[in-house]
Order: C-alpha cells, then sequence, then structure tokens
C-alpha cells in the first residue's frame, strides 16, 4: 500500500476517529505521510494531543469548534472525512420514531457534515484543491423497517447533498466522493455478534451468521474490516483519484443485489 500511495504533505481532517473504521483511516493516512487532526466526543483512551479535538459534531458550536482547530492547527485542510454517523432511535417501525427521534438521527447524520462543509470547503476551492469524503451506508438503498427507517432517511440525505455538493464545487478543485459500507467488523458489530450467540446458543461465528441473513445474506461471507474502509477512503483522497468526484463506492462484500 505504502508503495503505490503517498498523501504526504496533505492536512486531513477526519471525524469519529477513534474508533472502528474511523481510527483505521486516521492510522493509515498518518502511515501514508498526512497531518491527520481527529475529533470524537473523547479520546479513546483518555490521552489527547494536539491533533484530536473533543468536540458534539451534533450540534452547532461543536461543528465551529472544529473548524477553528482546524484553521489554527494545521492551516486549512486539503482532505476532509466524515466517520461520524450512528443511531439511537427506538425499534419498532415508523410510529415509534416522533419527532425528537427524528431530528437526532439527522443532527448526527446529516448536519455535521453540512456544517463542517461549510466552514471549510470555501477555503479547499480557493486554494485551488482538496477531497471531501462522505460515509453513507447500504442503508439508504436497503433500510430495515423495524430499526432503521430514520437513519437510512439521514443517509440517503447525505449522499443526495454530497452528489449536489460534487456538482457545485468541482469547477473549484474540490472532489465530493461517497463511500457506503455494508457492515463492519468493529468491537461494537463484534459485541452484538456475542450477544446475539449467547442467545441463540451459539458461538461468535454462529452470532455473525445471524447479523448475516437479517442483512439478506453476504456474498462474501464476512463483514468489511475498518482496514478494508480506511484503504478504499484512502485511495479516494489520494492524487491518485485525481479525477474521481460525485460518485458513490459501495464496500459491502456484496451485500446490495443492485447497484
Amino acid at each position: 500500500m505504502n508503495g503505490f500511495l503517498s498523501l504526504g504533505g496533505k492536512r486531513a481532517l477526519v471525524t469519529s476517529g477513534t474508533r472502528g473504521a474511523g481510527a483505521a483511516t486516521v492510522a493509515l493516512f498518518r502511515e501514508l505521510g498526512g497531518q491527520v487532526l481527529t475529533v470524537a466526543r473523547s479520546a479513546a483512551d483518555g490521552a489527547a494531543d494536539d491533533m484530536f479535538v473533543a468536540a458534539d459534531l451534533s450540534t452547532e458550536e461543536g461543528c465551529a469548534s472544529v473548524a477553528s482547530a482546524a484553521q489554527k492547527r494545521l492551516g486549512g485542510i486539503d482532505i476532509l472525512i466524515h466517520m461520524l454517523g450512528g443511531s439511537s432511535a427506538p425499534a419498532g417501525g415508523f410510529t415509534a420514531l416522533d419527532d425528537q427521534a427524528w431530528a437526532k438521527e439527522f443532527d448526527l447524520n446529516l448536519m455535521p457534515a453540512v456544517r463542517l462543509d461549510r466552514a471549510l470547503v470555501p477555503g479547499m476551492a480557493e486554494q485551488g484543491r482538496g477531497v471531501v469524503v462522505h460515509v453513507t451506508s447500504i442503508q439508504r438503498l436497503m433500510p430495515l423497517p423495524e430499526a432503521t427507517t430514520a437513519y437510512a432517511s439521514a443517509k440517503a440525505a447525505l449522499s443526495v447533498y454530497s452528489k449536489s455538493l460534487s456538482k457545485e464545487v468541482a469547477p473549484q478543485g474540490v472532489r465530493v466522493v461517497r463511500v457506503a459500507p455494508g457492515w463492519i467488523e468493529t468491537e461494537a458489530a463484534v459485541a452484538l455478534a456475542d450477544r446475539l450467540a449467547r442467545d441463540a446458543g451459539v458461538d461468535r461465528e454462529g452470532g455473525k451468521r445471524i447479523i448475516m441473513q437479517s442483512l439478506g445474506g453476504i456474498p462474501l461471507g464476512r463483514p468489511t474490516k475498518p482496514e478494508e474502509v480506511a484503504n478504499l477512503i484512502a485511495f479516494i483522497a489520494s492524487d491518485r483519484a485525481a479525477s474521481i468526484t460525485g460518485a458513490e463506492y459501495l464496500i459491502d462484500g456484496g451485500t446490495v443485489p443492485t447497484a
């Protein structure tokens, strides 16, 4: 990988960069020579350095503090990776979702990208170069009605917004690309598999199979690894992908039956 790609001299901001695919992306970007500022609500090990910002990006104030830190610590950025996402919505279908639940999903999965882009992309356009990667989800294509309606809707909104932004800023040299993961084998995903395994009286691999079956199957036969998501993002962000913009790349082991 190192002989193929370089991010030397690139200034990057990675949101939600202390765990899962976000942490893998931060590690790879640094390995490839990039300067990486990352943000989360708290440092993973309780220790922070001058390349970490603690902030709640679901708020306007949190986004403003991160944008300010990027300017002060890096003097602007060349690469903006929106990894932040997730869901706390209750199960139970659409009737279980009140206005507050809907707002929380959009405040976490859409608005941080909108706010940080608004603050930082104009600087990219001014310098004539930059890359923005919005991490969406295959859920926008195959939502689970019982549990992910609001999350999938927010990710769908992020995807449409991303496509529109790509058209607007491409003439200024800024590329905007989407990455849509399926099930990623994070620590949280493994913990879920373990819980399901205990409930079903099977081993961890059996728990993983239960999750894969709930998604309609994964033809590759396994979840995606965080490092594999990081590899794709690094390529997209590199000069090797200089003519790629406005596209969405699925990385899901074949979960989505049609593109």
